[in-house]
C-alpha cells in the first residue's frame, strides 16, 4: 500500500490530464474527479494561430466564395448599388432636372432616333414609350439607390437596359464582338448590357447591405 502514492504520482506524470482523471474516484460518489487546469502546458496548435491580412489575401481563402453579405461585405454591394442608381437617375432626366421633358432637343430626338423606328412594334404614340423609359430610369433608379422596392426597380431596370441592347443590336449589329476593335474601343452595346446584369444580381438577391428593404423586413419577418 506505501507504493500507491508513487505509482498514481508516476500515472499523473506520464499520462495526459483527461486519461489520468479517469483513474482517481471519489469513493462516496463513484464519480470521476476532474481538475480546473491542465499539469503540463499544451502548445498552441496551427489552427488557433490568428489569421492575417495577408493570410486572407494569399491563403486557402483566395479561393473561398464568400456566401454571406453581412458586414464588410456588405459595403461593395453597397457602393454598386448607389452608384448604379445615381447614374439612372442622370440617365432619366435627359434633357432637363426631371424626367420626361417633353419638347426639348434631347427629349424628341430619343423619340425620333431610337423609339420611331427601333421599337415602332409597341403601341400607343411613341413620345408616350419615351416618357416611360425615363420615368423608369429617374424613379426607379431613385428606388434602386436607396434601397426601396429593389427587386421591382432592378426588373423594371433590366427591361430598359434590354430594351437598350436591343436597339444597339439592331442599329450597329455586334461590331466584330468579342475579338473585333471599334473606333472608341468600347462596343456600344457593352454598357446596357453590364447594366442588365447588375439589375439581373439585386432582382435575384435583393438590395444587400444596408437598405430600406432590409429594415421592413426586419421588421415584419416572422420569426
Amino acid at each position: 500500500m506505501k507504493k500507491f502514492p508513487s505509482l498514481l504520482f508516476l500515472t499523473l506524470f506520464t499520462l495526459n490530464i483527461d486519461e489520468a482523471s479517469s483513474f482517481i474516484v471519489n469513493p462516496v460518489s463513484r464519480k470521476t474527479l476532474t481538475y480546473p487546469t491542465p499539469l503540463f502546458s499544451v502548445k498552441e496548435s496551427p489552427k488557433s494561430k490568428k489569421e492575417t491580412t495577408i493570410d486572407r489575401i494569399f491563403g486557402p481563402k483566395l479561393f473561398k466564395t464568400v456566401i454571406s453579405t453581412a458586414g464588410i461585405h456588405s459595403i461593395p454591394l453597397l457602393i454598386l448599388r448607389v452608384s448604379t442608381g445615381v447614374l439612372m437617375i442622370h440617365h432619366g432626366s435627359e434633357g432637363g432636372l426631371g424626367p420626361a421633358n417633353f419638347d426639348t432637343e434631347a427629349f424628341n430626338g430619343f423619340t425620333n432616333f431610337i423609339v420611331k423606328p427601333y421599337f415602332g412594334f409597341l403601341p400607343g404614340p411613341a413620345t408616350i414609350w419615351s416618357a416611360v423609359h425615363d420615368y423608369v430610369e429617374f424613379f426607379g433608379g431613385g428606388l434602386f439607390a436607396i434601397g426601396f422596392l429593389t427587386r421591382p426597380a432592378a426588373l423594371s431596370l433590366l427591361t430598359t437596359m434590354l430594351g437598350a441592347v436591343y436597339f444597339h443590336f439592331s442599329s450597329v449589329g455586334l461590331q466584330g464582338a468579342p475579338f473585333g476593335h471599334v473606333a472608341n474601343y468600347s462596343y456600344d452595346f457593352e454598357e446596357p448590357f453590364l447594366y442588365a446584369c447588375i439589375f439581373l444580381l439585386y432582382f435575384f438577391n435583393g438590395a444587400g447591405g444596408p437598405a430600406v428593404d432590409s429594415i421592413i423586413y426586419d421588421k415584419i419577418k416572422k420569426e
